[in-house]
C-alpha cells in the first residue's frame, strides 16, 4: 500500500486508528497533534456512519432501502453521489457504485474484518444487474435523490479518498499545516515538512517496493492481494468489473495513481485496475495523469508523467505507518 516511511518529519508528530474498514493515520505539526487527531477522527466517523454500507442505521443504507422513492439527503451524502456518479460517467461505468447487490451475492456482506476467509457456497444465481447508476436521479434543487427499485450503493474506495481530502481541508482551515492524511493506502498531503522538499512515501509492487518523494496532492492504489476470500470453491475478491459482475481478473495485481486529489487518485487507480494493463495504461494517459502499474507475474510499468527516476527501490523496510486496506 501508499505508505509514509519511517518516523514521522522533523518537528511533526503521528496518530493513527481505525475507520472505514481501514487503519487511518495522521502526520501534523507536534504541537497541534491533539487537535489534527481529534478532528480527523470525528471527520471520519461521520464519513463512516453517513457511508457505510455494513452499517444499517447509516444514511446510505436508508436511502439503498427507500424503495424507488425520492429521498431528502444530507449534504455530505449528495456530494458523495453525485462525485461517484461523475466518476461513472468519466469511466463509462467502469467505476460503477451501484454494486451493493452484487457485493453481497459474492458474500461481502459485512466488514472485512469480520468476513473471513472462506464463506459456504451460494445458491447460484445470475450476478446482479450492473450500470443501474444511469437511471439515478438527483435534485440539487431540493438536494434529493431516487434510486432504482432494488438498487443498493457501495461507494467503496472513493468514499475513503474523499474523506482523506475532507480531512486535510478541515485541517488547513484551523491552521494545522503541513499535514499528511493515510486511509490504508489512500493518502494525501498539504504542505511541506520544515526543511524537506517532498514528502517520501512507499509505494507497492508485486514483489517490489519503492520510495518516492511527493511534493504536493495524492496517491491512491487499489490492489487484488488483500481482501479476498473463497465462496465455496471460488476465489473472490472485492474489485468488481461492472462489465461482468465478476471480480476483475485484468492480469494487474495493483495501480497507484498520482492526481491532485485522493478522490480522484482513487478512482483512476480502480478504474486502471480494471481495465488491464494495456488499456489501463490509456486511460490514465488520457485523462492526463499518471500511474504505477504491478502485474501479476511481478512485471510493473509506468503510465504517463510518472516519474520512474525518482523510485528508489527498497529491501528492508522498516514498519510504517498507514497499515489498513486496500480500496
Amino acid at each position: 500500500m501508499t505508505e509514509s516511511l519511517y518516523r514521522p518529519p522533523r518537528g511533526l508528530g503521528q496518530a493513527s486508528f481505525h475507520a472505514m474498514g481501514t487503519t487511518v493515520v495522521v502526520l501534523a505539526p507536534q504541537q497541534r497533534m491533539a487537535d489534527a487527531a481529534r478532528l480527523t477522527r470525528g471527520l471520519f466517523e461521520e464519513w463512516e456512519q453517513t457511508l457505510s454500507r455494513f452499517r444499517p442505521e447509516s444514511e446510505v443504507s436508508r436511502l439503498s432501502a427507500s424503495d424507488g422513492r425520492y429521498v431528502k439527503l444530507s449534504p455530505l451524502l449528495y456530494r458523495a453521489l453525485a462525485t461517484a456518479l461523475d466518476a461513472a460517467r468519466a469511466t463509462q461505468g467502469v467505476f460503477d457504485p451501484t454494486l451493493r447487490e452484487r457485493m453481497i451475492q459474492i458474500g461481502y456482506d459485512r466488514s472485512f474484518e469480520r468476513l473471513g476467509a472462506w464463506i459456504p457456497a451460494a445458491i447460484y444465481e445470475e450476478p446482479a444487474a450492473t450500470g443501474a447508476w444511469r437511471a439515478i436521479r438527483l435534485d440539487e434543487a431540493r438536494r434529493m435523490a431516487r434510486l432504482p427499485r432494488g438498487v443498493g450503493l457501495d461507494f467503496g474506495g472513493i468514499g475513503k479518498g474523499m474523506a482523506v481530502d475532507a480531512a486535510l481541508d478541515a485541517l488547513e482551515a484551523v491552521g494545522v499545516t503541513p499535514a499528511l492524511v493515510n486511509a490504508g493506502g489512500d493518502l494525501a498531503v498539504r504542505g511541506l515538512p520544515e526543511g524537506e522538499a517532498r514528502w517520501t512515501v512507499a509505494l507497492p509492487g508485486n514483489g517490489h517496493a519503492w520510495a518516492i518523494g511527493l511534493e504536493r496532492g495524492a496517491l491512491a492504489t487499489s490492489g487484488v492481494e488483500r481482501r479476498r476470500w473463497r465462496q465455496g470453491e471460488v476465489e473472490r475478491h472485492h474489485l468488481i468489473d461492472p462489465r461482468t459482475g465478476d471480480p476483475a481478473r485484468s492480469g494487474l495485481w495493483s495501480v497507484t495513481a498520482a492526481a491532485g486529489s485522493c478522490a480522484r487518485a482513487e478512482v483512476a487507480a480502480k478504474t486502471a485496475l480494471i481495465l488491464g494493463e494495456e488499456r489501463g495504461v490509456e486511460f490514465i494517459e488520457k485523462i492526463g495523469l499518471a500511474a504505477l502499474l504491478a502485474r501479476d507475474d511481478g512485471a510493473w510499468r509506468t503510465a504517463g508523467a510518472w516519474p520512474r527516476e525518482a523510485m528508489r527501490p527498497l529491501e528492508n523496510r522498516v514498519a510504517s505507518p498507514g497499515q489498513g486496506e486496500r480500496g
